[in-house]
């Protein structure tokens, strides 16, 4: 309830702000801070939830393990991105697959 309350007040300073600004570039350079900002935020949101989710995975045992194939993720992968699910194998045939229905 507590984070509510913050997201609360740090929404209507965002209000705020765009309300002050007489002068157009002002405004507009509040709106792109605003937005910034927003992407930021929803990126960590989405960061913290991936981080979550790897940790219940060192909870079950699963953590390092693929979730398509089941085989170990290598120690690098998850050196360079603590919250894979993928192995480096698994993750380039899911992203082809995605090129591919994106350019239909």
């Amino acid at each position: 309830m507590k984070s509510f309350a913050n997201l609360a007040k740090r929404f209507s300073h965002l209000q705020a702000e765009t309300e002050n600004h007489a002068d157009l570039a002002d405004r507009a350079s509040s709106e792109t801070d605003r937005a910034l900002e927003l992407r930021t935020r929803d990126r960590q949101r989405k960061l913290i939830s991936k981080i979550d989710q790897a940790l219940r995975r060192v909870e079950d045992g699963s953590y390092g393990y693929c979730e398509e194939t089941g085989e170990p993720i290598g120690l690098a992968r998850l050196d360079a991105r603590p919250t894979a699910t993928l192995s480096l194998e698994a993750q380039e045939r899911h992203e082809r697959r995605e090129r591919v229905h994106r350019d239909d």
